[in-house]
């Protein structure tokens, strides 16, 4: 029996084989994703977003907690950074919710960044259909945390979660990133420090400035403490009721187009860089074009437009 037909059979060293394939992108991963991709679109994805401290990883630990009272099989993708040096992270994710462990209902894959912008690494939604195909729901996506770039999220997620804690600057500046939108949940984490209502006010004040028409979904803004698990059931709840409605509105059909058009575009972009760079396959066109635009023979459009013929030419 292949891995694919193992994860398919609810193997979960399988799953764990194959999403390490999916991360190398070799053959055996691509072939794997192709083999199982029919058996995805079942599964949720929340995205999980924020600032460096927010408390991301131990909000998805509680959640991980309220869905599995619920019966739920519970996948997370912690997306961790890379280091600039030797390319590798620390996924810490992993050792923070080391207690799930040993519980088969929910899998927990680690991934570096490896340079990614917007926090999410390239393989991610890749793991994702692995974890979507063995039969996880919901899949949690936790980003990087490293600032107010971190809007990819929301066009690889069904329901993104921004998360926001006091004390951490001025809230004002959230809006000025425009990452404020990215939200379909607004959540005020460690609520019990000082600037929790200050912070829940001014949130609640951007919200209200923006417009919507009456069947849009109005963005809530909870107060949560991770750390005790005070306010989790009534996220779960809202992730819950915000699925509901993306179905309901028929919104979650154009989220998957949307999602559908934002991984093709990162898959076509990758296989050009690995035949531009890694395969050889077009070392020679690519060099040629570097030499006739630097000696001005031909500028970087048309020199672009030649390669994309060449590389689409029968070999």
């Amino acid at each position: 029996m292949s891995l694919s037909d193992r994860l398919l059979a609810g193997d979960l060293r399988a799953l764990a084989r194959l999403a390490t394939h999916v991360e190398n992108d070799d053959e055996l991963g691509r072939a794997a994703l192709a083999r199982i991709y029919p058996s995805t679109g079942r599964a949720h994805i929340v995205g999980v977003t924020g600032p460096p401290g927010a408390g991301k990883s131990t909000l998805v630990n509680a959640l991980i907690g309220e869905f599995r009272t619920q019966g739920r099989r519970v996948g997370v993708v912690a997306v961790d950074p890379s280091s600039p040096l030797s390319g590798g992270a620390t996924l810490g994710d992993r050792v923070r919710m080391m207690e799930r462990h040993a519980d088969a209902g929910v899998f927990i894959r680690s991934m570096a960044s490896r340079g990614h912008g917007g926090g999410l690494a390239p393989a991610t939604a890749g793991v994702v259909h692995l974890l979507d195909a063995a039969g996880f729901d919901p899949i949690f996506v936790e980003t990087v945390g490293v600032g107010q770039d971190e809007v990819e999220i929301a066009r690889h997620a069904h329901t993104t979660l921004l998360l926001q804690v006091p004390g951490l600057g001025d809230s004002i500046q959230t809006i000025k990133a425009g990452i404020l939108e990215v939200g379909d949940i607004l959540v005020v984490n460690k609520s019990d420090r000082p600037g929790a209502d200050e912070l829940v006010r001014d949130l609640l004040h951007m919200l209200s400035l923006a417009e919507r028409a009456e069947d849009d979904w109005h963005v809530p803004v909870l107060r949560a403490q991770a750390t005790s698990g005070e306010g989790m059931s009534k996220l779960a709840e809202r992730i819950e009721r915000h699925r509901a409605y993306l179905r309901e509105t028929g919104q979650l059909a154009e989220r998957e187009r949307q999602m559908a058009a934002i991984e093709l575009s990162g898959r076509l972009r990758r296989e050009l860089h690995r035949r531009l760079y890694e395969t050889g396959e077009a070392s020679t066109e690519f060099g040629q074009a570097v030499e006739a635009v630097a000696c001005r023979r031909a500028d970087p459009i048309a020199a672009a437009t030649n390669l994309l013929v060449a590389l689409s030419a029968p070999r």
